[in-house]
């Protein structure tokens, strides 16, 4: 078993000025435009850091992809924290609307390039889900949501949202899969 050591902070701000750079042309929709190597200058790093951190595009995108989901992740649960659960959960399912209409150049490059066997893409996705899970488990408990529709169900809808977003329209529409799934979810409304 291999123990990671921690970086130093140096390279810990390397690697993070690596990856905000990347996120910046992925929102721009300019990733497959650019050479590899001018993501080091637009992150004031050199080439040789570039590659140390990322031998390849592909794995500059998992470490992107992986930001992201924590990111939102970390959204989940500050939301469930300071907000009832089913509140929390609408909020946040919003904010990925939101999110993704915002970033629809991130969401693209990103989806070209992360198959869908990818072991980071998999176990990052993992965060999200224990993050939504745990919504869904607070809402059951405080008795505002439903015991019987699992948090599975609402990532499949935030998946299809995300899938969906190219269609005309689509931005009404992944607000009406918002409140579908969140009126769904709030206890009283089971179905017979």
């Amino acid at each position: 078993m291999t123990i990671e050591k921690p970086l130093r902070a140096d390279a810990r701000r390397n690697r993070e000025a690596i990856v905000a750079a990347a996120r910046e042309v992925f929102v721009a929709g300019r990733f497959f435009d650019m050479r590899f190597d001018d993501l080091a200058g637009l992150a004031g790093v050199g080439t040789g850091t570039l590659y140390r951190n990322f031998p390849t595009r592909e794995a500059l995108a998992e470490a992107v992809y992986r930001s992201e989901i924590a990111t939102m992740s970390d959204h989940a649960r500050r939301l469930g924290a300071t907000r009832p659960a089913d509140e929390a959960l609408a909020v946040f399912l919003r904010d990925m609307v939101d999110h993704i209409d915002a970033h629809q150049g991130l969401a693209r490059t990103l989806a070209t390039l992360m198959s869908a066997g990818s072991r980071e893409r998999n176990t990052s996705g993992h965060e999200l889900e224990d993050a939504v899970a745990e919504l869904v488990a607070k809402g059951i408990a405080e008795g505002s949501l439903r015991d019987d529709i699992d948090a599975g169900a609402v990532l499949m809808a935030l998946h299809g949202i995300g899938a969906a977003h190219a269609r005309p329209g689509w931005r009404a529409e992944a607000d009406g899969v918002v409140t579908l799934v969140v009126d769904g979810l709030r206890r009283g409304t089971a179905s017979p």
